[in-house]
């Protein structure tokens, strides 16, 4: 069995879940930010993926704009063809890739701001 030296606890679990939808709650119309940033200001850098799955799984995610979190390339969520559509009706511009324009729309809050 592999060892996980940054394994959260339960209460670390559920402190991380409540950051997250925070962090997402503040995220401003017309901006992105990505999983990884998002673990980053939880204070958990290396669980971007547990990002996502907080979001898929929270009680209540689907009535925040979970649609302004992408990757780290800007890439939207596989398998959710909504998000570009909704991001672009908040003015979010797409390169020739089909990425979200990072340069342009990436949010990063101030540091006391999260």
């Amino acid at each position: 069995m592999r060892y996980y030296p940054d394994k959260m606890t339960p209460e670390q679990a559920r402190t991380f879940g409540k950051d997250v939808l925070n962090i997402v709650c503040q995220i401003p119309r017309g901006k992105v930010t990505t999983y990884g940033h998002i673990a980053a200001w939880a204070g958990w850098p290396s669980h971007s993926r547990m990002v996502g799955r907080t979001l898929r799984y929270s009680p209540g995610a689907e009535s925040l704009p979970c649609h302004r979190v992408v990757n780290i390339a800007g890439r939207t969520a596989p398998g959710w063809s909504r998000q570009r559509t909704l991001l672009e009706e908040e003015g979010v511009t797409f390169k020739p890739n089909g990425h979200v324009d990072m340069s342009k729309h990436l949010w990063e809050p101030e540091i006391n701001g999260v």
